[in-house]
Protein backbone atom coordinates (compact mmCIF):
# COMPACT_ATOMS: atom_id res chain seq x y z
CA UNK A 1 0.00 0.00 0.00
CA UNK A 2 1.74 3.64 -1.16
CA UNK A 3 1.28 6.22 1.21
CA UNK A 4 -0.84 7.64 -0.76
CA UNK A 5 -3.37 5.02 -0.70
CA UNK A 6 -2.32 4.98 2.86
CA UNK A 7 -3.79 8.73 3.35
CA UNK A 8 -6.68 8.58 0.75
CA UNK A 9 -9.97 9.16 2.92
CA UNK A 10 -11.53 5.34 2.36
CA UNK A 11 -8.67 4.29 4.21
CA UNK A 12 -8.71 6.65 6.77
CA UNK A 13 -12.50 6.14 7.03
CA UNK A 14 -12.14 2.99 8.02
CA UNK A 15 -9.55 2.89 10.28
CA UNK A 16 -10.89 5.15 12.67
CA UNK A 17 -13.56 2.48 13.28
CA UNK A 18 -14.14 0.58 16.21
CA UNK A 19 -16.45 -1.99 15.47
CA UNK A 20 -17.15 -5.08 17.86
CA UNK A 21 -16.35 -7.87 15.95
CA UNK A 22 -13.61 -8.30 13.00
CA UNK A 23 -11.82 -11.76 13.17
CA UNK A 24 -13.38 -14.41 15.00
CA UNK A 25 -13.17 -18.11 15.88
CA UNK A 26 -16.20 -19.26 17.66
CA UNK A 27 -20.28 -19.53 16.74
CA UNK A 28 -23.39 -19.04 19.23
CA UNK A 29 -24.64 -22.37 21.01
CA UNK A 30 -26.58 -23.04 24.23
CA UNK A 31 -26.44 -19.26 25.17
CA UNK A 32 -22.43 -19.37 24.45
CA UNK A 33 -19.81 -18.11 22.14
CA UNK A 34 -18.25 -22.12 21.46
CA UNK A 35 -15.13 -22.57 19.55
CA UNK A 36 -15.93 -23.60 16.31
CA UNK A 37 -15.26 -27.64 15.62
CA UNK A 38 -13.29 -27.24 12.38
CA UNK A 39 -10.26 -25.33 11.05
CA UNK A 40 -11.74 -23.78 8.45
CA UNK A 41 -12.34 -19.55 7.59
CA UNK A 42 -14.38 -17.15 5.28
CA UNK A 43 -13.31 -14.01 5.24
CA UNK A 44 -15.19 -10.68 4.97
CA UNK A 45 -14.28 -8.25 2.27
CA UNK A 46 -15.01 -5.16 2.09
CA UNK A 47 -17.11 -4.30 -1.48
CA UNK A 48 -15.88 -0.70 -1.79
CA UNK A 49 -12.80 -1.52 -1.12
CA UNK A 50 -11.95 -4.87 -2.07
CA UNK A 51 -10.24 -5.11 1.38
CA UNK A 52 -10.21 -8.54 3.58
CA UNK A 53 -11.16 -7.24 6.91
CA UNK A 54 -12.64 -9.68 8.88
CA UNK A 55 -12.74 -13.69 9.13
CA UNK A 56 -15.67 -16.20 10.53
CA UNK A 57 -15.58 -20.17 11.01
CA UNK A 58 -16.53 -22.30 8.09
CA UNK A 59 -18.37 -24.14 9.74
CA UNK A 60 -18.84 -27.77 9.82
CA UNK A 61 -21.44 -30.44 9.91
CA UNK A 62 -20.57 -31.36 13.35
CA UNK A 63 -21.13 -27.29 14.40
CA UNK A 64 -24.58 -27.85 12.81
CA UNK A 65 -25.13 -30.42 14.56
CA UNK A 66 -24.29 -29.27 17.98
CA UNK A 67 -26.52 -26.07 16.91
CA UNK A 68 -29.36 -27.77 16.26
CA UNK A 69 -29.13 -30.45 19.37
CA UNK A 70 -28.83 -27.41 21.12
CA UNK A 71 -32.60 -26.15 19.93
CA UNK A 72 -33.53 -28.99 20.32
CA UNK A 73 -33.18 -29.41 23.88
CA UNK A 74 -34.79 -26.31 24.18
CA UNK A 75 -37.67 -26.99 22.80
CA UNK A 76 -38.36 -30.38 24.00
CA UNK A 77 -37.09 -30.05 27.91
CA UNK A 78 -36.41 -26.33 27.76
CA UNK A 79 -38.99 -23.44 29.35
CA UNK A 80 -39.79 -21.47 26.05
CA UNK A 81 -42.09 -23.22 24.38
CA UNK A 82 -44.08 -23.36 27.23
CA UNK A 83 -43.73 -19.62 28.61
CA UNK A 84 -47.12 -17.70 28.25
CA UNK A 85 -47.18 -15.97 24.83
CA UNK A 86 -47.39 -12.44 26.99
CA UNK A 87 -44.74 -13.56 28.48
CA UNK A 88 -42.60 -14.38 25.07
CA UNK A 89 -43.78 -10.60 24.03
CA UNK A 90 -41.81 -9.13 26.89
CA UNK A 91 -38.78 -10.66 25.92
CA UNK A 92 -39.18 -9.64 22.20
CA UNK A 93 -39.75 -6.22 23.49
CA UNK A 94 -36.24 -6.14 25.42
CA UNK A 95 -34.98 -7.47 22.46
CA UNK A 96 -35.50 -4.73 20.61
CA UNK A 97 -34.37 -2.07 23.54
CA UNK A 98 -30.62 -3.89 23.07
CA UNK A 99 -31.04 -3.87 19.23
CA UNK A 100 -31.43 -0.10 19.68
CA UNK A 101 -28.65 0.46 22.06
CA UNK A 102 -26.25 -1.06 19.38
CA UNK A 103 -27.57 0.73 15.90
CA UNK A 104 -24.22 2.45 15.40
CA UNK A 105 -22.30 -0.84 15.47
CA UNK A 106 -25.05 -2.76 13.10
CA UNK A 107 -24.69 0.28 10.69
CA UNK A 108 -21.31 0.62 10.53
CA UNK A 109 -20.57 -3.77 10.55
CA UNK A 110 -23.48 -3.75 8.00
CA UNK A 111 -21.84 -1.39 5.53
CA UNK A 112 -18.59 -2.82 5.81
CA UNK A 113 -19.78 -6.08 5.01
CA UNK A 114 -22.02 -5.48 1.79
CA UNK A 115 -21.33 -1.87 0.70
CA UNK A 116 -24.99 -0.59 2.02
CA UNK A 117 -24.33 2.95 2.14
CA UNK A 118 -24.86 4.32 5.95
CA UNK A 119 -27.78 6.07 4.35
CA UNK A 120 -29.61 2.88 4.41
CA UNK A 121 -27.87 0.99 6.72
CA UNK A 122 -28.56 4.09 9.85
CA UNK A 123 -32.07 2.91 9.64
CA UNK A 124 -31.52 -0.97 10.26
CA UNK A 125 -31.51 -1.26 14.37
CA UNK A 126 -34.81 1.14 14.21
CA UNK A 127 -36.66 -1.27 12.00
CA UNK A 128 -35.51 -4.55 13.23
CA UNK A 129 -36.91 -3.11 16.39
CA UNK A 130 -40.02 -2.63 14.86
CA UNK A 131 -40.15 -5.85 13.80
CA UNK A 132 -39.52 -7.01 17.55
CA UNK A 133 -42.07 -4.70 18.67
CA UNK A 134 -44.70 -5.39 16.42
CA UNK A 135 -44.85 -9.24 16.67
CA UNK A 136 -45.21 -8.62 20.28
CA UNK A 137 -48.34 -6.90 20.05
CA UNK A 138 -49.65 -10.33 18.22
CA UNK A 139 -49.34 -12.36 21.51
CA UNK A 140 -52.82 -12.09 22.38
CA UNK A 141 -53.97 -13.44 19.32
CA UNK A 142 -51.90 -16.83 20.13
CA UNK A 143 -54.00 -16.59 24.11
CA UNK A 144 -57.49 -15.51 22.24
CA UNK A 145 -59.61 -18.97 23.01
CA UNK A 146 -60.49 -20.51 19.74
CA UNK A 147 -63.66 -22.31 20.21
CA UNK A 148 -65.09 -23.55 16.78
CA UNK A 149 -69.26 -24.95 17.19
CA UNK A 150 -69.94 -28.54 14.40
CA UNK A 151 -71.58 -26.75 11.90
CA UNK A 152 -74.57 -29.36 12.02
CA UNK A 153 -74.34 -28.92 16.20
CA UNK A 154 -73.98 -31.60 18.64
CA UNK A 155 -70.39 -30.61 19.38
CA UNK A 156 -67.03 -27.94 19.57
CA UNK A 157 -63.72 -27.88 18.81
CA UNK A 158 -60.92 -26.42 21.05
CA UNK A 159 -58.43 -24.95 18.18
CA UNK A 160 -54.56 -24.78 19.41
CA UNK A 161 -52.06 -22.85 18.36
CA UNK A 162 -48.62 -24.34 18.91
CA UNK A 163 -44.88 -23.61 18.13
CA UNK A 164 -44.08 -25.57 15.26
CA UNK A 165 -40.22 -26.77 16.39
CA UNK A 166 -36.85 -26.20 15.58
CA UNK A 167 -36.48 -23.61 13.00
CA UNK A 168 -33.73 -23.52 10.74
CA UNK A 169 -33.45 -19.34 9.43
CA UNK A 170 -31.31 -18.82 6.26
CA UNK A 171 -30.14 -14.85 5.56
CA UNK A 172 -29.26 -13.34 2.16
CA UNK A 173 -26.40 -10.86 2.20
CA UNK A 174 -28.45 -7.47 0.90
CA UNK A 175 -30.32 -6.89 4.26
CA UNK A 176 -28.80 -9.12 6.56
CA UNK A 177 -29.93 -7.97 9.83
CA UNK A 178 -33.69 -7.67 8.81
CA UNK A 179 -34.30 -10.60 6.75
CA UNK A 180 -33.23 -12.29 9.42
CA UNK A 181 -35.14 -10.58 11.99
CA UNK A 182 -38.45 -11.05 9.80
CA UNK A 183 -37.97 -14.65 10.40
CA UNK A 184 -36.65 -14.59 14.43
CA UNK A 185 -39.46 -12.56 16.25
CA UNK A 186 -42.66 -14.25 14.98
CA UNK A 187 -40.18 -17.53 15.51
CA UNK A 188 -39.89 -16.35 19.12
CA UNK A 189 -43.06 -15.24 19.96
CA UNK A 190 -44.64 -18.47 18.39
CA UNK A 191 -42.55 -20.36 21.20
CA UNK A 192 -40.08 -22.13 18.29
CA UNK A 193 -36.26 -22.50 18.60
CA UNK A 194 -34.08 -21.63 16.02
CA UNK A 195 -30.67 -21.76 13.98
CA UNK A 196 -29.37 -19.03 12.02
CA UNK A 197 -27.52 -19.53 9.36
CA UNK A 198 -25.99 -15.82 8.00
CA UNK A 199 -25.07 -15.65 4.05
CA UNK A 200 -21.07 -16.00 3.68
CA UNK A 201 -20.79 -12.53 2.75
CA UNK A 202 -22.10 -11.01 5.57
CA UNK A 203 -21.64 -12.99 9.00
CA UNK A 204 -20.69 -10.36 11.48
CA UNK A 205 -23.52 -8.05 11.70
CA UNK A 206 -25.88 -11.63 12.83
CA UNK A 207 -23.68 -11.31 16.22
CA UNK A 208 -24.89 -8.07 17.24
CA UNK A 209 -28.59 -9.36 16.65
CA UNK A 210 -27.48 -11.96 19.23
CA UNK A 211 -25.86 -10.10 21.75
CA UNK A 212 -28.78 -8.23 22.05
CA UNK A 213 -30.70 -11.91 22.18
CA UNK A 214 -28.88 -12.60 25.22
CA UNK A 215 -28.56 -9.15 27.04
CA UNK A 216 -32.60 -9.93 26.80
CA UNK A 217 -31.95 -12.64 28.91
CA UNK A 218 -33.20 -15.42 26.26
CA UNK A 219 -33.04 -18.78 27.89
CA UNK A 220 -29.78 -21.04 26.84
CA UNK A 221 -30.71 -23.00 23.39
CA UNK A 222 -33.31 -20.78 22.12
CA UNK A 223 -31.25 -19.17 19.68
CA UNK A 224 -28.05 -20.03 17.94
CA UNK A 225 -26.15 -18.74 15.32
CA UNK A 226 -23.56 -20.83 12.86
CA UNK A 227 -21.26 -19.51 10.25
CA UNK A 228 -20.50 -20.82 7.20
CA UNK A 229 -20.51 -21.64 3.59
CA UNK A 230 -23.73 -22.82 0.91
CA UNK A 231 -23.05 -26.44 2.12
CA UNK A 232 -23.18 -25.87 5.67
CA UNK A 233 -26.80 -24.06 4.83
CA UNK A 234 -27.64 -27.13 2.90
CA UNK A 235 -26.66 -29.72 6.20
CA UNK A 236 -28.69 -27.62 8.22
CA UNK A 237 -32.03 -27.66 5.84
CA UNK A 238 -31.56 -31.44 5.71
CA UNK A 239 -30.78 -32.11 9.24
CA UNK A 240 -33.25 -34.59 10.99
CA UNK A 241 -33.79 -32.10 14.57
CA UNK A 242 -35.04 -29.47 12.18
CA UNK A 243 -38.88 -29.36 12.32
CA UNK A 244 -39.03 -26.12 9.37
CA UNK A 245 -36.97 -23.97 6.97
CA UNK A 246 -37.46 -20.07 6.50
CA UNK A 247 -35.13 -19.16 3.68
CA UNK A 248 -34.14 -15.80 2.01
CA UNK A 249 -32.65 -15.71 -0.96
CA UNK A 250 -31.77 -16.33 -5.05
CA UNK A 251 -34.68 -18.56 -7.16
CA UNK A 252 -31.97 -21.28 -7.92
CA UNK A 253 -31.31 -21.74 -4.35
CA UNK A 254 -34.46 -21.77 -3.23
CA UNK A 255 -35.51 -24.47 -6.13
CA UNK A 256 -33.16 -26.69 -4.12
CA UNK A 257 -33.83 -26.15 -0.69
CA UNK A 258 -37.81 -26.79 -2.10
CA UNK A 259 -36.91 -29.62 -3.26
CA UNK A 260 -34.51 -31.42 0.31
CA UNK A 261 -37.59 -30.08 2.14
CA UNK A 262 -40.62 -31.75 -0.19
CA UNK A 263 -38.39 -34.75 0.26
CA UNK A 264 -38.49 -34.64 4.10
CA UNK A 265 -42.32 -33.20 4.04
CA UNK A 266 -40.52 -30.07 5.75
CA UNK A 267 -42.59 -26.57 6.14
CA UNK A 268 -40.74 -24.31 3.83
CA UNK A 269 -41.39 -20.37 3.82
CA UNK A 270 -39.40 -18.98 0.83
CA UNK A 271 -38.55 -15.27 0.07
CA UNK A 272 -36.85 -15.40 -3.43
CA UNK A 273 -36.02 -13.22 -6.70
CA UNK A 274 -38.41 -10.53 -8.64
CA UNK A 275 -38.44 -8.93 -11.44
CA UNK A 276 -40.88 -6.15 -10.27
CA UNK A 277 -42.38 -3.29 -12.68
CA UNK A 278 -43.76 0.23 -12.16
CA UNK A 279 -46.56 1.21 -14.17
CA UNK A 280 -46.43 4.93 -15.34
CA UNK A 281 -50.01 6.01 -15.72
CA UNK A 282 -50.72 8.56 -18.90
CA UNK A 283 -51.86 11.33 -15.75
CA UNK A 284 -48.83 10.52 -13.64
CA UNK A 285 -46.53 13.13 -11.31
CA UNK A 286 -43.27 12.50 -12.72
CA UNK A 287 -41.85 15.00 -10.41
CA UNK A 288 -43.52 13.07 -7.34
CA UNK A 289 -42.61 10.16 -8.72
CA UNK A 290 -38.88 11.32 -8.81
CA UNK A 291 -38.92 11.94 -5.28
CA UNK A 292 -39.64 8.20 -4.50
CA UNK A 293 -37.54 6.54 -7.72
CA UNK A 294 -34.19 5.46 -6.06
CA UNK A 295 -36.53 4.20 -3.23
CA UNK A 296 -38.52 2.29 -5.40
CA UNK A 297 -36.63 1.09 -8.18
CA UNK A 298 -32.83 1.23 -7.11
CA UNK A 299 -32.54 0.75 -3.13
CA UNK A 300 -29.35 -0.37 -1.60
CA UNK A 301 -27.91 0.40 -5.42
CA UNK A 302 -30.39 -2.25 -6.97
CA UNK A 303 -29.80 -5.05 -4.66
CA UNK A 304 -33.14 -5.49 -3.60
CA UNK A 305 -35.48 -8.30 -4.28
CA UNK A 306 -39.02 -6.42 -4.48
CA UNK A 307 -37.72 -3.09 -5.74
CA UNK A 308 -39.80 -2.28 -9.58
CA UNK A 309 -36.51 -2.16 -11.90
CA UNK A 310 -38.76 -2.33 -15.16
CA UNK A 311 -40.52 1.09 -15.66
CA UNK A 312 -43.79 0.59 -18.17
CA UNK A 313 -44.26 4.32 -19.60
CA UNK A 314 -46.96 4.99 -22.29
CA UNK A 315 -45.98 5.80 -25.44
CA UNK A 316 -47.39 9.53 -25.21
CA UNK A 317 -44.93 10.27 -22.50
CA UNK A 318 -42.24 7.80 -23.20
CA UNK A 319 -39.43 10.59 -23.73
CA UNK A 320 -40.36 12.61 -20.59
CA UNK A 321 -40.44 9.45 -18.57
CA UNK A 322 -36.89 8.53 -19.90
CA UNK A 323 -35.86 12.33 -19.02
CA UNK A 324 -36.73 12.29 -16.00
CA UNK A 325 -35.43 8.77 -14.87
CA UNK A 326 -32.39 9.45 -16.03
CA UNK A 327 -32.14 12.70 -14.32
CA UNK A 328 -32.96 11.57 -11.26
CA UNK A 329 -31.03 8.41 -11.12
CA UNK A 330 -27.44 10.49 -12.66
CA UNK A 331 -28.29 12.79 -9.61
CA UNK A 332 -27.70 10.37 -6.76
CA UNK A 333 -24.25 10.55 -5.47
CA UNK A 334 -22.09 7.41 -6.02
CA UNK A 335 -19.25 7.04 -3.67
CA UNK A 336 -17.70 5.49 -0.05
CA UNK A 337 -20.64 3.92 1.25
CA UNK A 338 -19.68 5.11 4.80
CA UNK A 339 -20.07 9.13 3.41
CA UNK A 340 -23.39 9.82 4.48
CA UNK A 341 -24.26 11.73 1.39
CA UNK A 342 -23.59 8.72 -0.87
CA UNK A 343 -26.91 7.04 -2.60
CA UNK A 344 -25.25 4.28 -4.30
CA UNK A 345 -22.45 2.14 -3.17
CA UNK A 346 -20.58 -1.25 -4.73
CA UNK A 347 -22.33 -4.33 -5.95
CA UNK A 348 -21.70 -6.75 -2.31
CA UNK A 349 -19.95 -8.93 -3.82
CA UNK A 350 -17.31 -9.59 -6.81
CA UNK A 351 -19.13 -12.18 -8.08
CA UNK A 352 -22.35 -9.85 -8.50
CA UNK A 353 -19.97 -7.18 -9.60
CA UNK A 354 -19.13 -8.93 -12.54
CA UNK A 355 -22.64 -10.52 -13.03
CA UNK A 356 -23.93 -6.91 -13.28
CA UNK A 357 -21.54 -5.83 -15.93
CA UNK A 358 -22.36 -9.40 -17.54
CA UNK A 359 -26.08 -8.08 -17.69
CA UNK A 360 -25.66 -4.27 -18.85
CA UNK A 361 -22.46 -5.86 -21.88
CA UNK A 362 -25.97 -7.93 -22.85
CA UNK A 363 -28.30 -4.89 -23.20
CA UNK A 364 -25.71 -2.69 -25.08
CA UNK A 365 -25.33 -5.70 -27.11
CA UNK A 366 -29.30 -6.33 -27.50
CA UNK A 367 -29.83 -2.81 -28.76
CA UNK A 368 -30.90 -1.33 -26.06
CA UNK A 369 -29.50 2.91 -24.86
CA UNK A 370 -27.73 3.35 -22.06
CA UNK A 371 -28.81 7.00 -20.75
CA UNK A 372 -26.48 7.24 -17.97
CA UNK A 373 -23.68 4.74 -16.50
CA UNK A 374 -23.55 1.74 -18.66
CA UNK A 375 -19.66 0.60 -17.82
CA UNK A 376 -17.51 0.07 -14.32
CA UNK A 377 -17.35 2.70 -12.31
CA UNK A 378 -13.87 4.32 -11.76
CA UNK A 379 -13.63 5.67 -8.12
CA UNK A 380 -10.36 7.32 -6.58
CA UNK A 381 -9.93 8.13 -2.81
CA UNK A 382 -8.99 4.43 -1.55
CA UNK A 383 -12.16 2.87 -3.45
CA UNK A 384 -9.97 1.90 -6.54
CA UNK A 385 -10.45 -1.68 -5.75
CA UNK A 386 -13.90 -1.90 -5.00
CA UNK A 387 -16.89 -3.08 -6.64
CA UNK A 388 -19.06 -0.36 -8.69
CA UNK A 389 -21.25 -0.12 -11.44
CA UNK A 390 -22.15 3.11 -12.51
CA UNK A 391 -25.92 3.27 -11.83
CA UNK A 392 -27.75 2.83 -15.63
CA UNK A 393 -30.54 3.26 -16.87
CA UNK A 394 -31.76 1.76 -20.26
CA UNK A 395 -34.15 2.77 -22.51
CA UNK A 396 -35.37 1.77 -25.51
CA UNK A 397 -35.68 -1.63 -24.21
CA UNK A 398 -37.72 -4.66 -25.36
CA UNK A 399 -39.48 -7.47 -23.65
CA UNK A 400 -37.69 -10.17 -25.24
CA UNK A 401 -34.45 -8.75 -24.21
CA UNK A 402 -32.19 -10.70 -21.06
CA UNK A 403 -32.39 -7.17 -19.00
CA UNK A 404 -35.99 -6.87 -19.36
CA UNK A 405 -36.31 -10.82 -18.71
CA UNK A 406 -33.84 -11.32 -15.60
CA UNK A 407 -32.87 -9.91 -12.28
CA UNK A 408 -30.14 -8.51 -12.26
CA UNK A 409 -29.99 -7.51 -8.22
CA UNK A 410 -27.61 -4.37 -9.58
CA UNK A 411 -27.79 -0.65 -10.30
CA UNK A 412 -29.86 -0.88 -13.45
CA UNK A 413 -33.41 0.05 -14.68
CA UNK A 414 -35.04 -0.54 -17.58
CA UNK A 415 -37.85 1.51 -19.31
CA UNK A 416 -40.38 0.04 -21.62
CA UNK A 417 -42.71 1.45 -23.43
CA UNK A 418 -46.47 0.41 -24.31
CA UNK A 419 -49.32 1.72 -26.07
CA UNK A 420 -52.00 3.72 -24.33
CA UNK A 421 -53.75 5.34 -27.42
CA UNK A 422 -56.36 3.45 -26.26
CA UNK A 423 -56.63 5.41 -23.13
CA UNK A 424 -56.27 1.97 -21.14
CA UNK A 425 -53.25 0.26 -19.75
CA UNK A 426 -54.08 -3.37 -20.64
CA UNK A 427 -50.90 -3.61 -22.62
CA UNK A 428 -49.30 -2.10 -19.41
CA UNK A 429 -50.45 -4.65 -17.22
CA UNK A 430 -49.69 -7.41 -19.69
CA UNK A 431 -46.28 -6.37 -20.17
CA UNK A 432 -46.19 -6.48 -16.09
CA UNK A 433 -47.41 -10.01 -15.70
CA UNK A 434 -45.03 -11.29 -18.49
CA UNK A 435 -42.99 -12.33 -15.87
CA UNK A 436 -41.70 -15.65 -14.20
CA UNK A 437 -41.59 -13.78 -11.25
CA UNK A 438 -43.94 -12.24 -9.19
CA UNK A 439 -42.71 -10.28 -5.82
CA UNK A 440 -43.50 -6.34 -5.93
CA UNK A 441 -44.94 -3.94 -8.87
CA UNK A 442 -46.05 0.29 -8.77
CA UNK A 443 -48.71 2.11 -9.89
CA UNK A 444 -47.82 5.96 -10.37
CA UNK A 445 -51.37 8.18 -11.39
CA UNK A 446 -52.83 10.86 -9.95
CA UNK A 447 -56.18 9.13 -10.13
CA UNK A 448 -56.49 7.02 -7.37
CA UNK A 449 -58.64 4.29 -8.32
CA UNK A 450 -57.76 4.15 -11.47
CA UNK A 451 -54.34 3.13 -9.87
CA UNK A 452 -56.23 0.64 -7.24
CA UNK A 453 -58.06 -0.97 -10.70
CA UNK A 454 -54.58 -1.71 -12.49
CA UNK A 455 -53.00 -2.65 -8.86
CA UNK A 456 -55.41 -5.29 -8.61
CA UNK A 457 -55.03 -6.73 -11.85
CA UNK A 458 -51.00 -6.68 -11.47
CA UNK A 459 -49.99 -10.85 -10.74
CA UNK A 460 -47.94 -10.22 -7.80
CA UNK A 461 -47.34 -10.41 -4.24
CA UNK A 462 -47.48 -6.50 -3.17
CA UNK A 463 -48.04 -3.14 -5.34
CA UNK A 464 -47.63 0.21 -3.78
CA UNK A 465 -49.31 2.79 -5.48
CA UNK A 466 -47.38 6.55 -5.99
CA UNK A 467 -44.47 4.66 -3.48
CA UNK A 468 -43.56 1.37 -2.06
CA UNK A 469 -42.60 0.03 1.32
CA UNK A 470 -42.78 -2.87 3.69
CA UNK A 471 -45.39 -2.89 6.07
CA UNK A 472 -44.77 -4.88 9.18
CA UNK A 473 -48.85 -5.43 9.84
CA UNK A 474 -48.99 -6.73 5.87
CA UNK A 475 -48.54 -10.29 4.02
CA UNK A 476 -45.29 -10.23 2.46
CA UNK A 477 -44.88 -13.11 -0.21
CA UNK A 478 -44.10 -13.56 -3.79
CA UNK A 479 -45.73 -15.08 -6.50
CA UNK A 480 -44.79 -17.84 -9.07
CA UNK A 481 -40.92 -18.29 -9.32
CA UNK A 482 -40.76 -15.29 -6.13
CA UNK A 483 -41.07 -17.72 -3.75
CA UNK A 484 -44.01 -19.50 -1.29
CA UNK A 485 -45.31 -18.19 1.56
CA UNK A 486 -45.79 -14.99 3.73
CA UNK A 487 -43.63 -12.74 6.35
CA UNK A 488 -44.58 -10.10 8.17
CA UNK A 489 -48.64 -10.27 9.82
CA UNK A 490 -50.48 -12.57 11.50
CA UNK A 491 -49.75 -14.63 8.28
CA UNK A 492 -45.91 -14.57 8.66
CA UNK A 493 -46.42 -15.72 12.89
CA UNK A 494 -48.83 -18.72 11.40
CA UNK A 495 -46.26 -19.88 9.62
CA UNK A 496 -44.53 -20.95 12.42
CA UNK A 497 -47.45 -22.50 14.09
CA UNK A 498 -48.89 -25.87 14.00
CA UNK A 499 -52.42 -26.13 14.58
CA UNK A 500 -54.29 -29.18 16.54
CA UNK A 501 -58.20 -29.40 17.01
CA UNK A 502 -59.55 -30.76 20.42
CA UNK A 503 -63.32 -32.17 19.90
CA UNK A 504 -65.49 -32.83 22.02
CA UNK A 505 -68.94 -32.54 22.99
CA UNK A 506 -70.83 -29.44 24.55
Amino acid sequence: MTAATHDAPAVAARAALKLPYTHVDDIFIDAAWTPARGTGRNPVTDPATGEVWGSVPDGTPEDVDAAVCSARRAFDAGEWPRLAPSVRAAYLLRIADEVEKRAGELSLTNTRENGSPVSESAGAAANAAGIFRYFATLADYLEREDVRAFPNGGGESVVRREPIGVCALIAPWNFPINLVVIKLAPALLAGCTVVIKPASPTPLSLRVIIDAVAAAGVPAGVVNLVTGSGRLGDALVKHPGVDKVAFTGSTPVGRKIAAACGELLRPVTLELGGKSSAIVLPDADLDAMSKVLIRSSMRNTGQTCYISTRILAPASRYEEVVDMVTTTIAGGKQGDPLDPDTVFGPCATESQYRTVLEYVESGLAEGARATTGGRAASLGGGLESGYFVEPTVFADVTADMRISREEIFGPVICILKYNDADGSAEEAVALANNTEFGLGGLVFGRDPEAALAVADRMDTGSVGINFFASNHAAPFGGRHDSGLGTEYGVEGLNAYLSYKSIHRKV
